[in-house]
């Protein structure tokens, strides 16, 4: 009977998983960790080297994170502060160059939201999302 009982709870759980399974390879593409800018719209710390002086680097971080570090000659703007911000980085920006976003890491939204910005507000082309964001420049700048 015991037997009998452990084996419809086996079988029972089993069966329970099968739905989260089916989601799991189903939505494989979609996990929630990854990053939300599609890889057309990202570039690499390797490629952003190629492009030198021909890249303005936009800081999505918090004012206080971007006080306290930054990539040099970076312009501070973020969300919170997004209209006090942008006529100040429009002031400087050129059509010939190309926009580096960055925030805090890989999984920060921020830099994929004000790239995002970038291009539907202000009308810009040739923005880009830093991938792996501050923490993969400072791995391959320190």
């Amino acid at each position: 009977m015991v037997k009998a009982s452990l084996h419809q709870a086996l079988i029972l759980a089993a069966l329970a998983l099968v739905p989260g399974l089916v989601q799991a390879i189903h939505f494989r593409d979609k996990i929630s960790w990854r990053s939300a800018v599609p890889a057309s719209e990202m570039v690499t710390m390797e490629q952003a080297r190629v492009w030198g002086e021909s890249v303005i680097w936009v800081d999505a971080r918090p004012d206080d994170e971007f006080a306290r570090d930054h990539v040099p000659g970076a312009f501070s703007l973020n969300e919170d502060r997004w209209n006090a911000l942008l006529p100040q980085f429009l002031a400087v920006w050129l059509p010939e160059k190309k926009i580096v976003v960055y925030c805090s890491s890989l999984s920060c939204n921020a830099a994929g939201e004000v790239a995002r910005r970038l291009r539907d507000e202000a009308q810009l082309r040739n923005v880009f999302v830093l991938e792996g964001g501050w923490e993969g420049w400072l791995k391959k700048n320190r």
